[in-house]
Order: C-alpha cells, then sequence, then structure tokens
C-alpha cells in the first residue's frame, strides 16, 4: 500500500495543487517467485468537507485501511471551500478540475483503471454535493456516487442573507460559489436539474448512494433528495442511522459506500 503526496501544476486552477492518493500494490517478491501483474484498479475520487483539505480522511478514518482491504485506489485533491463547483469570476473551476483534469492526471501517473464502472466518487457534506453535482455533470466519466451527510444547500443559498454566524451561510459566500442565485435553479450547480438533464439526454445515470445522521442538521435535505430520485425513477441507494455531522459517522459509512460502489457484499 502507497500513501502519496502528489504536487502538479493544475491547468485548469492556473497554480500548483496538491492531492493525496491511496495505491494499493502488489506484497513483496520473494526469490524464485515473480511479480504479480499490477490489476488496472477501480478509483474512488474522495471529496472532503467545508474547512478541510486533502489531508482529512487519512486523518480521521480508517480508509488507508479500507482501500488495501477492498483493493480500490483513492484519490483525494484538496477543494478549499469550493463546493466543488466552477466560479468563473474567480477562475476557480473546481467542478472542470475534479470532474476531467483530476482524472486525467491520475490515469497518467497510476495504474487506474479507465472505465466508468470502475470509476466513483463520493464525499462528506460539502464533498457530498461536489460528489453529486460532478458526478452527475460528468456522468461519463463516473459510474457511481457516493454522497455522505451531503450539503445540499441550494434552497439554503436563495434564502441567504449577511445575519448568520459562519461565513459559509452567508448570502455573500453563497454568491461568490454559486454565482447569480437568481439563476442557481435549472443550472448545472442545482443537482436536480442535473438529474433531470441526463435523462433528457437519454444519458447513462450513474448509481446513487446517499447516507445521512438521523441527529444531523443536514437529514431533512437528504431526504427530499431521496424523494426526488424516488419521484423521478433514478436507482439509488439510501441509509440512515444514528448519528450526527461527524468523522464518527463518516468512518463508518465510507466502508459501506466502498463496499457499495464495488458491489461487495
Amino acid at each position: 500500500m502507497a500513501v502519496l503526496d502528489v504536487n502538479f501544476y493544475s491547468n485548469v486552477l492556473m497554480r500548483p495543487v496538491i492531492y493525496k492518493a491511496i495505491i494499493p500494490i502488489d506484497g513483496p517478491v520473494f526469490p524464485g517467485t515473480e511479480a504479480k501483474k499490477t490489476k488496472e484498479l477501480e478509483t474512488v475520487y474522495l471529496l472532503h468537507g467545508i474547512m478541510g483539505n486533502c489531508n482529512d480522511w487519512t486523518l480521521y478514518t480508517r480508509v488507508v485501511k479500507l482501500a488495501e482491504q477492498y483493493n480500490v485506489a483513492v484519490i483525494m485533491p484538496s477543494g478549499e471551500n469550493s463546493f466543488y463547483v466552477d466560479q468563473e469570476t474567480q477562475w476557480n473551476h473546481y467542478g472542470e478540475y475534479i470532474g476531467k483534469e483530476l482524472v486525467e492526471e491520475t490515469r497518467k501517473l497510476f495504474p487506474l483503471s479507465h472505465k466508468k464502472e470502475d470509476t466513483f466518487i463520493a464525499g462528506l457534506s460539502m464533498g457530498g454535493y461536489g460528489a453529486i453535482r460532478n458526478g452527475l455533470k460528468y456522468n461519463d466519466t463516473f459510474g457511481a456516487i457516493a454522497a455522505l451527510s451531503a450539503a445540499l444547500v441550494t434552497d439554503q443559498a436563495l434564502e441567504a442573507d449577511e445575519k448568520a454566524e459562519w461565513f459559509f451561510s452567508k448570502k455573500s459566500y453563497y454568491e461568490t460559489i454559486f454565482g447569480d442565485l437568481s439563476k442557481l435553479k435549472g443550472s448545472d450547480k442545482d443537482p436536480e436539474w442535473l438529474v433531470k438533464n441526463i435523462k433528457a439526454q437519454n444519458g447513462s445515470m450513474p448509481r446513487m448512494y446517499l447516507a445521512c445522521g438521523t441527529e444531523d442538521d443536514l437529514l431533512v435535505v437528504n431526504r427530499r433528495y431521496r424523494d426526488f430520485l424516488k419521484a423521478e425513477n433514478v436507482k439509488h441507494t439510501y441509509a440512515e442511522s444514528s448519528g450526527i455531522h461527524d468523522w464518527k459517522f463518516w468512518d463508518e459509512y465510507i466502508e459501506k459506500a466502498l463496499k457499495w460502489v464495488s458491489n461487495i457484499g
């Protein structure tokens, strides 16, 4: 098992970036034996939450052990506080970076499968939104989406003002992230519109897995999105159990998500 920090220049973001990679590798080769040919790996692009970075998942969960156990590569970028969308006025094209450039660059460097059915995107909170948004927008790349405690805040953004205590609940923050809020609904930053657009184009819908704790403040919006997927007849798996918005819940459910995307168990 190799755990690497990789730096490269992003042409999309126009600056050097860093990501962390977990790459299963063959065991030691003993005298008189031959090394096994490395199989192209299933890959999960795993996104952190707000105020986090590419180290979060390895610091606070068992993801390294799980990647080895299930023989899956895990790529963890730093997305700053971007919600993993393209912010045209800031030249922060994080959606294109996650959905295209990062996939292309990691496939050059590591023995990753190029098949859609072997390529997944997942995340928690802000990263859960980012996984849904980019998994649906780049549906020809990602075969499955796993979103834990997803911050599906597009409705909240429309109602926001500047009175909120936290920066990420203020109207000015949402305007920086999503642009003109009057155009948010029906755009490629709207998770409901993205589903409808795939259907309208007769596109291939990624498999979807959502999970949220029953004591999480985001439970209501996750249930609402579940109900939307049901109404649209979109195949998905939805899970709830006791839990708040914390690493205990995400550590439990990242294993469930990895098993689900790989069709294990």
